[in-house]
């Protein structure tokens, strides 16, 4: 789950992490009395939406008076931003972010991931901050840092002053980067965060540090446990139709194909998609529907899929084991009787009651193709796709 921006500096203040003075607004008039407020000879105005390179596309402005600062949120405020990180659909912009601007002497990078390979958060830190890290590794690997941080240690302050030293700090600001990273680290364990970003973190003219940009992302399997993380969820910055999935316990990412496919577990959905792509398909959407399931559930699925209109055939991949195969075939059939499907659906089934559930799909009627194996699915599916399209 991703939150915006003033969401996570807010955050930051909890964990004594330095932030410009800023706050969010949702009018324009709101947005110039805060600057106002805030005082200072300028602002900037930041379009809140989950996606990075804001600047690049008009999301980011600076200010000298109060009365621009209410003109850029009048622009912002209403518009879809469209980023190198969003479709060509874009995010709403329904709030903007007004902070005190100061005068910058440079611009690093801190973050603090979790690495599932040694099984440890670590931090990666750069002098090269405010750009994209991912070209500064490709381009130049030796101006990025990582440590990695033992669970059962924590963060060590000979680590704070590893990457102290990695940024060219100096005197006090030694103390100031161990207290970021140990809010950092705090908040991660606390929040059950996926990923911290300060991109950039700003040395001011003045020897200060602050985390001019924030974001941070949390582990969906958590943030149940945090009602107070949950409670930051912006729908209206994520796909409609994975909003409505999980109402229904399902798991469900749009993609680009034309493809629908509805498989019980996230390994066989992957290696369905992948064999659909093989077979010179597209598949339009990532959808397991877990491996308890009934029959209001399958259909909720199954009208998913169909909701998106670049669906010209559907695969179902089931294989039958906590989840019979003859509640799937229910599911699909109540789901075409109620949706009226127009496209054409491959089905395979294999275990758990597999006779039953073939028997239920035969001689329907309705479109339905039946398959033997996965390969043979798979090629019908992409046959029947491009004869619709």
């Amino acid at each position: 789950m991703n939150i915006h921006e003033y969401q996570a500096k807010q955050l930051f203040q909890h964990y004594h992490i330095p932030i410009p003075e800023g706050k969010q607004a949702t009018m324009p008039e709101q947005a110039g009395a805060i600057a106002q407020s805030l005082g200072g000879e300028g602002w900037v105005v930041k379009a809140q939406v989950h996606a990075g390179g804001r600047g690049k596309v008009g999301g980011v402005k600076l200010a000298k008076t109060s009365g621009e600062v209410a003109g850029f949120t009048r622009a912002m405020l209403g518009t879809r931003l469209v980023t190198a990180q969003t479709d060509a659909v874009g995010l709403p912009v329904h709030s903007v972010l007004v902070e005190k601007t100061y005068p910058i002497k440079r611009e690093l990078y801190l973050s603090l991931v979790l690495d599932r390979g040694t099984e440890r958060l670590i931090f990666i830190a750069s002098a090269a901050g405010g750009m994209d890290i991912e070209a500064v590794a490709h381009d130049a690997p030796e101006k990025i840092l990582t440590v990695s941080v033992h669970p059962a240690a924590g963060l060590q302050g000979y680590q704070c002053r590893k990457v102290a030293y990695a940024l060219g700090l100096s005197g006090t600001q030694h103390k100031a980067i161990a207290a970021i990273m140990q809010g950092m680290y705090s908040l991660f364990l606390a929040k059950d965060a996926s990923q911290i970003e300060i991109n950039p973190l700003i040395e001011t003219d003045g020897g200060d540090l602050l985390a001019l940009d924030a974001k941070i992302n949390f582990d969906d399997n958590a943030v149940a446990l945090h009602p107070d993380i949950l409670a930051m969820k912006d729908s209206a910055q994520e796909d409609d139709k994975e909003n409505e999935a999980q109402q229904f316990g399902l798991n469900y990412i749009t993609l680009d194909g034309n493809i629908g496919c509805m498989v019980n577990g996230a390994g066989l959905a992957m290696a369905t998609m992948d064999l659909v792509k093989l077979k010179g398909g597209l598949p339009a959407n990532f959808l397991d529907v877990g491996g308890g399931t009934n029959v209001e559930k399958v259909c909720e699925a199954f009208k998913l899929i169909l909701s998106d209109g670049n669906v010209k055939a559907v695969l179902v991949n089931i294989f039958g084991g906590i989840v019979k195969c003859d509640v799937i075939a229910l599911g699909i059939l109540e789901a075409i009787k109620q949706v009226h499907v127009a496209v054409p659906v491959v089905v395979r089934l294999e275990g758990t009651n597999v006779e039953e559930g073939r028997a239920l799909l035969s001689d329907t009627g309705l479109g339905i193709y039946a398959a033997d194996d996965l390969a043979h699915a798979a090629e019908q599916v992409v046959a029947l796709a491009e004869a619709v399209a």
